[in-house]
């Protein structure tokens, strides 16, 4: 978790040995692209990886753990900087960034000037390839100005090239983030950057470009571990360790494959993403009201979780609260000494009977509940990142987030715990529940489409077994 960022001569370490010959092609093209346009080679290049998700679907803005791993699809950004001497030349006060892209057809160029003590400007309201750019550059601006305040940012030259795919659900603006603020650390003399710092920032940063993003995208772009999958928990702090894949015959394989149906979150984040990280927020804040519990500020997008949620309940000795089937009945509430597995069971089995609406919640319910005015809801929870809703579906919300926060429990159990070399349902139980965790998305977290269904049904017919 401490150690740094590495820093590499070679890209053979990098990616898979079948790709080195590509990839070099293509780090020679981008090198050559850049001195062709700027008239100097770079001083360096920094690289972020895409994910994919192994187990833990839309549960890490909740706080719970997720278990992605790293792909070789990669963000690269090649950077040149400009000395003070050589902005004092040419009477530049200001950092001057121009932002060129490898296909500059589909990304055009661009170029943003920042005050000595400013920021980058970015316009959420617009979808801009290099508001991501401007989204690393002003987080890692900003933990440079906490080291010094009198820190000014340099200028920078930087050409663009990534190959994961945009809205295919391999968090191609995580890797952007990521790369964007390594590049501007770097560029600005940081010679070591810690791996923790720049995923904190990085969650942290993204959220400017207008997504109620989590944790998972950026851990796993920056901690994975090559061949490995990566855990992450988010609670009580930001935690990643690489976690081993069992050694069986047949070997446990993973196949990628893309629907070609795009979801950029920036366009679709108003009725989905963030309306489910709303949702996630307003099941947390409602459960708390009926049982009788305060929630604390914690490290998700909008402060509260529902794994907040779960810790307020297990380390409270308030002695109960109320349910709203009987309010004359105390529900008890949990002891801190339980396991943390029967934890989430609990949560599990109380929520039908705290979120008994299964037509959804209007804003004027969730107000009553809370005791808020609708505008005060709505400034509190849908102002920063607008939604658009008239019901909010609070309980299916929940049942996702805490039956997935088993599931992940199970499967890591599951790869951490193997029986034997010849364990032959060891892949069955793995593919069981990714089985469930993708009916979840499909039937209750309603974060799916038919083109995935099609390829599950696809790949299990062929013998995949999850």
């Amino acid at each position: 978790m401490d150690e740094t960022v590495p820093v590499t001569q070679s890209i053979d370490t990098l990616y898979p040995d079948a790709n080195i010959p590509s990839q070099k092609q293509r780090w020679q093209d981008l090198i050559g692209q850049f001195e062709s346009k700027y008239g100097k080679k770079p001083a360096f290049v920094a690289r972020s990886p895409g994910r994919v998700n192994l187990i833990g679907e839309h549960i890490d803005y909740s706080l719970y753990e997720v278990l992605p791993m790293a792909i070789a699809a990669d963000v690269l950004i090649a950077v040149a900087v400009s000395s003070p001497e050589e902005d004092g030349a040419n009477g530049i006060t200001d950092a001057v960034i121009p932002m060129l892209n490898i296909n500059p057809h589909k990304h055009r160029p661009s170029q943003c000037t920042v005050p000595s003590s400013g920021e980058a400007d970015i316009d959420a309201t617009v979808h801009e390839w290099t508001n991501y750019f401007k989204a690393g550059f002003n987080g890692a601006v900003d933990l440079l100005r906490k080291e010094n305040e009198k820190f000014s940012p340099c200028s920078m030259q930087i050409l663009v090239d990534g190959n994961v795919p945009a809205g295919g659900g391999l968090s191609s603006s995580a890797a952007f983030v990521c790369a964007s603020a390594l590049a501007v650390l770097r560029a600005n003399g940081r010679e070591l950057v810690k791996k923790r710092e720049l995923v904190e920032l990085a969650i942290v940063s993204e959220r400017a470009v207008g997504v109620n993003s989590g944790g998972m995208d950026q851990s796993a772009s920056v901690f994975a571990v090559k061949g490995d999958a990566l855990s992450v928990s988010f609670s009580p702090e930001l935690h990643a360790e690489a976690i081993p894949f069992p050694k069986v015959e047949p070997p446990i394989t993973f196949m990628i494959a893309q629907s070609f149906v795009t979801s950029d979150k920036h366009v679709t984040a108003p009725r989905c993403y963030n309306l489910r990280v709303v949702e996630c927020t307003l099941a947390a804040e409602v459960m708390a009201a009926k049982l009788g519990v305060e929630l604390q500020d914690d490290s998700g997008p909008l402060r509260r979780s529902l794994r907040g949620l779960q810790h307020a309940v297990f380390s409270s000795s308030s002695g109960g609260g109320k349910t709203t089937k009987d309010p004359s009945k105390p529900l008890p509430l949990g002891d801190p000494q339980t396991p943390y597995k029967q934890q989430l069971e609990q949560m599990l089995s109380m929520t039908p009977n705290l979120l008994d609406q299964e037509t959804g919640y209007t804003r004027s319910d969730i107000a009553e509940t809370l005791q808020i005015s609708v505008p005060a809801l709505e400034s509190r929870y849908m102002t920063t990142f607008p939604v658009h809703a008239d019901r909010f579906h609070l309980a299916k919300r929940a049942k996702h987030v805490f039956s997935e926060a088993l599931r992940v429990l199970a499967f890591k159990e599951l790869l951490q715990n193997q029986k034997s070399a010849n364990d032959t349902k060891l892949l069955e139980r793995l593919g069981a529940l990714m089985n469930e965790t993708q009916e979840s998305c499909r039937e209750v977290y309603e974060c799916s489409c038919p083109e995935i269904d099609q390829l599950c049904s696809i790949a299990r017919d062929a013998g995949a077994y999850g």
